[in-house]
C-alpha cells in the first residue's frame, strides 16, 4: 500500500477518498464545498458583529457548520471501514508505510491534505482488523526508500537524482513520474509512475524483510 495525501494505491490501482470516486469510494468534494461557504458566512457575521455573545444568526451558522463537519467524519470513516474490510479480505498480506503523520501536519501546505486522508485512522483500522483475521502486516521503515527505490533494478536516487514533491529539476521530471537513469535497468529511461514504483517497493518487503530498513 502506498498512500498520498489525494489517493491510496494497492495493486488494484487507484483509491479515492477525497474528490474523486472509484472502487466503492465516497465523493466529499461536494460537502467541503460547503464546508467552505459556510466558514465563510460565519466569519461574516462575527466580523460584522464583534461581540462576545453571538447573535442567533451566527450560532446558526456555527451549529450548520458542525454538522457538515460531522457528516464529512462519518462520511470518510464509513469508506475507510468498507476499504480496509476489502483488503483484508482479498489479500494474506500486506505492507504500508510508517508515516510521520505528526510531522506532515506540521505543514502548513499539506497538512489539511493530511488530516482528510486519514492516514493514522487507516492504519489504526487496517492493524486490528488484520490482527482479528490472522493477515500478515508489515510496517515498512521510515526511512525504507519506496519512492526513490526502482522496482524493477534496485537502484536508489540520491542526492539531485531525488524525486521531490515538485519533481527532479535536474532531469525536468514531474512528481508523479519515476525515471530509472540506471543503464543496466530493464526500465532505463522509461517514465513509471512514482505511486506504483513506491507500491511495487512495500510489497517486495513482505518477501524480503531483511531490506526493510534504511537503504
Amino acid at each position: 500500500m502506498d498512500v498520498n495525501v489525494s489517493h491510496f494505491n494497492d495493486a488494484e490501482g487507484e483509491h479515492y477518498f477525497l474528490n474523486k470516486g472509484n472502487n466503492g469510494a465516497v465523493k466529499l468534494a461536494r460537502v467541503y464545498e460547503n464546508i467552505k461557504h459556510q466558514q465563510r458566512i460565519l466569519a461574516r457575521k462575527l466580523k460584522e458583529n464583534g461581540q462576545i455573545r453571538l447573535p442567533g444568526s451566527a450560532q446558526k451558522a456555527r451549529i450548520k457548520l458542525q454538522k457538515l463537519y460531522e457528516r464529512a467524519h462519518r462520511m470518510q470513516d464509513d469508506a475507510m471501514h468498507k476499504y480496509t474490510t476489502h483488503l483484508v479480505k482479498e489479500y494474506d498480506a500486506i505492507c504500508i508505510e510508517d508515516l510521520d503523520v505528526k510531522g506532515m501536519l506540521m505543514s502548513h501546505v499539506a497538512s489539511k491534505g493530511v488530516h482528510r486522508a486519514l492516514f493514522g485512522r487507516f492504519r489504526s483500522y487496517l492493524e486490528y482488523k488484520c490482527k482479528s483475521t490472522g493477515v500478515k502486516l508489515v510496517i515498512a521503515n521510515r526511512f525504507y526508500p519506496s519512492t526513490q527505490r526502482c522496482a524493477a533494478c534496485g537502484n536508489i536516487k540520491k542526492d539531485d537524482e531525488k524525486i521531490t514533491l515538485s519533481g527532479n529539476k535536474k532531469h525536468g521530471t514531474k512528481h508523479n513520474e519515476y525515471v530509472c537513469y540506471n543503464k543496466k535497468c530493464p526500465n532505463y529511461g522509461k517514465v513509471v509512475d512514482r505511486d506504483m514504483n513506491a507500491m511495487m517497493n512495500l510489497t517486495f518487503l513482505i518477501n524480503h524483510p531483511r531490506y526493510n530498513k534504511a537503504l
